[in-house]
């Protein structure tokens, strides 16, 4: 009778456990979900994001913006385009306005990357 006991016992610790596996997977879950939405519905937002930007002329002057995820890929998309560009690129955290997973308007220069 005590080995029923116990493996009764590891069910239901088990079934515990998948329960709160389940649970925190379903709040993550939510939480991505939101954000594809507001992406997707155009709503605008603002915040501190990872620029990589492209200036042009004498004196230079910002042509075009791009949204990255993290600073490693803009470094390395920054290093390919001085490759193949005359244009002077720059990659920096930015204040900025987002619509969409694209940048409408940068604010503020807040920090350039090296």
């Amino acid at each position: 009778m005590s080995k029923v006991k116990f493996v009764l016992i590891l069910l239901v610790i088990y079934g515990l456990y998948k329960g709160y596996e389940a649970f925190t997977d379903f709040e993550i879950g939510v939480s991505d979900r939101i954000a594809v939405l507001e992406e997707s519905a155009d709503f605008e937002r603002q915040g501190e994001v990872i620029a990589l930007m492209m200036y042009l002329g004498n004196p230079p002057r910002l042509n075009e913006h791009l949204l990255v995820k993290n600073e490693t890929k803009c470094l390395d998309m920054k290093r390919i385009a001085e490759e193949t560009s005359f244009a002077y690129y720059e990659c920096a955290v930015v204040d900025a306005n987002i619509r969409g997973g694209k940048i409408i308007s940068i604010n503020e220069e807040l920090k350039v990357l090296e």
